[in-house]
């Protein structure tokens, strides 16, 4: 059975799409851009600030789902400049300390909002 997730703790979607869906034990959480919930705009202009908002949104949908980030099996960061992939690790690590989640990482022409970087996550219990 497939059920929606929605929180206004993280932002709502800019398209037609749900923050989460969970499918059994699963949760795919959609990419999450660096946007402040209670502000509607960019947490920051630099890489380390926009990650960390990026991860307390997919946090804010892992816990309205009931999960926690030690849940999270796989994310995917899209960055729009290779060159800031050493800065986002170390704020990365800072939410997955201890068995971390597989990952991939790529560089992309172009984020939504002209955002520095987009992290998508699948969790599961």
């Amino acid at each position: 059975m497939k059920q929606t997730i929605q929180t206004p703790n993280a932002p709502a979607a800019i398209g037609p799409y749900s923050q989460a869906v969970r499918a059994g034990d699963l949760l795919f959480i959609s990419g999450q851009l660096p946007i402040d919930p209670a502000t509607g705009a960019f947490a920051g202009e630099d890489i380390a600030t926009q990650t960390r908002q990026s991860l307390k949104n997919v946090q804010a949908i892992l816990e309205a789902a009931g999960y926690t980030c030690a849940d999270v099996v796989k994310t995917t960061v899209l960055l729009a400049d290779m060159g800031d992939f050493a800065e986002m690790n170390q704020v990365y690590a800072q939410f997955f300390p201890e068995s971390c989640p597989a990952r991939a990482a790529f560089a992309v022409k172009t984020l939504p909002k002209n955002a520095l970087v987009e992290i998508e996550a699948i969790a599961s219990k």
